[in-house]
């Protein structure tokens, strides 16, 4: 296809060789710490997620209103390991469990049970690893899995006998204290006040850079010929 606007279409190439160029810096590692710029927004982002995903001390409060309340439910796991984890999990906390099958039978005062997985729950998100490990005997990454596990195959049995608040606040220990933590594991947190200049940076980069493709392609398919306009209306004769 003949170039029709030359002038229009050297500035739609060189705003997309300059866009090439720009992307090739992004892939390059030149950011701080020796990565890529898609690595390095990842990993800040990934940050400011776990900054903003500490609920902890808020969902410690919450389970205090439960203690001295007793459970006595039967939960059935999906394997015997899962079985065997839950067992030594619940005797690490002080409850009961009594392992029937693949059904576990836990006796507890679910406000003490609660807590201690909170709290175990919050060295894991801290990345204090070491003191985990040592409280369970075992990965504490596992063992706070191990607890999720066991935690949400509670949810129904408790909701079965009418325990509604009680499921509710386990289901909120799952969702609120135990994921942020495994989620987050080894990654340091950053608070976003912090962080506002390269935060508002990048975003601003991305709306521009995003723009300079489009109007690239734009100037280009213009210089050729190619253009959108509004059909004209036909009036009838």
């Amino acid at each position: 296809m003949l170039i029709r606007d030359k002038k229009l279409f050297a500035k739609g190439f060189l705003l997309m060789l300059s866009f090439i160029a720009v992307f090739l810096l992004i892939f390059s590692p030149v950011f701080p710490g020796g990565v890529n710029g898609l690595h390095f927004s990842d990993d800040l982002f990934n940050k400011l997620s776990k900054g903003s995903s500490y609920f902890i001390p808020k969902i410690a409060k919450s389970v205090t209103a439960f203690d001295g309340k007793q459970i006595a439910v039967e939960v059935k796991m999906k394997s015997a390991d899962d079985v065997k984890t839950s067992m030594l999990l619940l005797e690490k906390v002080g409850a009961k469990g009594e392992a029937k099958g693949e059904v576990v039978v836990v006796t507890a005062d679910l406000g003490a049970m609660l807590g201690k997985v909170v709290a175990d729950a919050d060295l894991l998100y801290k990345d204090e690893f070491d003191k985990l490990n040592a409280a369970y005997g075992m990965d504490g990454k596992v063992a706070m899995k191990g607890w999720w596990t066991l935690l949400n195959a509670m949810i129904k049995p408790l909701q079965k006998i009418k325990q509604i608040e009680e499921a509710n606040i386990v289901n909120t220990v799952n969702q609120k204290a135990i994921e942020p933590a495994y989620n987050f594991a080894g990654i340091p947190a950053e608070n976003i006040l912090t962080k506002i200049p390269t935060v508002a940076g990048l975003l601003i980069f991305y709306v521009i850079y995003t723009m300079w493709y489009g109007y690239a392609i734009f100037d280009m398919f213009g210089g050729m010929g190619l253009s959108m306009s509004k059909s004209k209306i036909k009036k009838e004769a």
